[in-house]
């Protein structure tokens, strides 16, 4: 708790705009200087929802823009709390604390990057393209996301050309494409465009277009459901590639006093409890999935 101290915030976000996607799917757009000052890829922040529920939620943060003081949230509805979210208007203050969490970190030994999201999994992987393309001499990274409900933004037929993928597979985030970032969409549900399949499976089709050099220069990074991680975590041994993953758990307090969200964790000296809150919530996949 005490090596957090002064990097945690308490803000009144103004809410700046409130966008509701298929899926019961909404991104908000919130005025918080602080957040939008410190916060890193796979940093969350947690949430006053209503004031009708006291307890907060952990939401990751998909944009930071530092300059504007403003930062992006996308959630989907889950229970009461998330339902009375998505009903807060424009102009209306949310309280909350953060940027809270362990981040992802780039490594320039991999200027590879291969970032997996699944579901309200793939803000950090929105997050970290972000950080990678402002450093682009460094980094070449190629986004894989997927989800079982419509995504929260209208797909476009991606112009990048991706060796190695099947012909059909051209369905693209629109604001990855204005990066130029390259990316592609999966899902089971036959979306237009889409990988039919899992996140891992189109994975494996791009690792296998590479040789061994360019495989050796990928690290893998992901968030999703604890299913799709371990999914991502053989993926990551299979291949022999560092992989880091942000893990998802239920969150009482957020900062770490009440140890409601420990998870097992193998170190060199062994087992160890660790909290995803501030431990976590990126950990070493090969740890968590051992």
């Amino acid at each position: 708790m005490n090596a957090h101290r002064d990097t945690i915030f308490v803000e009144d976000a103004e809410i700046l705009s409130h966008a509701h996607c298929a899926g019961d799917q909404h991104i908000l757009r919130l005025r918080a200087p602080e957040v939008a000052h410190h916060a890193r890829p796979g940093s969350f922040v947690h949430l006053h929802c209503d004031p009708q529920r006291p307890l907060r939620r952990p939401i990751s943060i998909m944009r930071a823009d530092a300059g504007a003081g403003e930062i992006e949230l996308l959630y989907k509805v889950f229970g009461d709390g998330t339902r009375l979210l998505s009903q807060r208007n424009v102009g209306e203050a949310l309280n909350l604390m953060g940027p809270i969490g362990k981040p992802f970190e780039l490594h320039p030994e991999y200027s590879r990057p291969l970032l997996i999201g699944g579901g309200v999994g793939m803000p950090p992987m929105i997050f970290i393209a972000d950080a990678a393309r402002r450093q682009k001499d460094r980094y070449s990274p190629f986004v894989i996301l997927g989800s079982e409900v419509p995504f929260p933004f209208t797909s476009k037929p991606s112009e990048i050309l991706i060796p190695g993928l099947p012909d059909g597979v051209i369905a693209s985030m629109p604001l990855l494409e204005d990066w130029n970032i390259p990316a592609r969409l999966t899902s089971t549900r036959s979306y237009p465009g889409c990988h039919e399949g899992y996140v891992t499976d189109l994975a494996r089709l791009w690792l296998d277009s590479l040789d061994d050099n360019e495989r050796g220069k990928v690290e893998i990074f992901s968030c999703g459901p604890h299913p799709m991680l371990e999914a991502v975590a053989q993926l990551a041994k299979d291949y022999a590639l560092p992989a880091q993953v942000s893990l998802e758990e239920f969150m009482a307090c957020g900062v770490g006093g009440c140890a409601g969200c420990v998870v097992k964790i193998e170190t060199a000296n062994g087992p160890a409890m660790k909290r995803v809150c501030v431990d976590g919530p990126v950990f070493d996949a090969a740890q968590v999935f051992a």
